[in-house]
C-alpha cells in the first residue's frame, strides 16, 4: 500500500508540475495578429504624444494574466540617429524575458545591446495601464522590440504605498 501511495503522489506531482510549466510558458499567451501601422507606437519629442513608428515584420504575444507579459518584435528602416532626434528616450529600460518559443525576442541580447549603446530605448506609451509603460527599443541593424515594464509610480503603488505627488492618481480599487 505504501508503494502505491508513493507512486500516486509522485504521479500527481509530475502531472501538476507539467501542467504548471505548460500554463506559464504556453497556456496564457496568445499571438497578436498585426493590424497595421499603429502596431508600434512611440512618443515624439515634438508633441509628447504617441504616434505610429514605421515598421515591418511585426510579431507579438500577450497575456491577460499579467500586464507585463506583452512582447513584440519588428524591423524599421529608421537609423538610431534619426530616432534619437525624433523620439523620447526611456531611461532605465530593462527588457523582460519572453518564452523561449517566441524566438525573435531575446531579452539578454537586447539588454547587452542597450548597455553597449548598440540599441536605444524609447517611450512607446506612458501608463498604457496605470503604472505600466510600453517601451520600444531599436538596435543599430533596425531590429525593434517592444515590452511593458512597471514604471516608478507603479512600483510604489503596487507595493501598497500612496502614489508620490508627481504621479497620476491610481485608479479606484474594486
Amino acid at each position: 500500500m505504501g508503494k502505491f501511495l508513493a507512486v500516486l503522489i509522485l504521479s500527481a506531482a509530475l502531472v501538476g508540475g507539467a501542467a504548471m510549466y505548460y500554463l506559464q510558458v504556453y497556456g496564457f499567451y496568445e499571438e497578436i495578429t498585426a493590424s497595421g501601422p499603429d502596431d508600434v507606437q512611440i512618443v515624439a519629442l515634438a508633441t509628447g504624444q504617441s504616434e505610429a513608428l514605421p515598421h515591418a515584420a511585426f510579431q507579438a504575444i500577450d497575456s491577460d494574466s499579467s500586464p507585463i507579459r506583452y512582447r513584440a518584435c519588428f524591423r524599421t528602416d529608421l537609423s538610431l540617429d534619426q530616432m534619437a532626434a525624433t523620439y523620447q528616450p526611456y531611461a532605465g529600460a530593462v527588457p523582460l524575458v519572453a518564452p523561449k518559443w517566441f524566438e525573435c525576442f531575446d531579452a539578454r541580447e537586447l539588454g547587452a545591446a542597450l548597455e553597449a549603446g548598440t540599441a536605444l530605448a524609447f517611450m512607446g506609451t506612458e501608463n498604457i495601464r496605470y503604472g505600466i509603460d510600453r517601451i520600444v527599443a531599436v538596435t543599430t541593424d533596425g531590429r525593434g522590440y517592444v515590452w511593458q515594464q512597471i514604471n516608478r509610480c507603479g512600483e510604489v503603488v503596487f507595493d501598497g504605498q500612496p502614489a508620490p505627488a508627481d504621479c497620476p492618481a491610481p485608479p479606484q480599487e474594486n
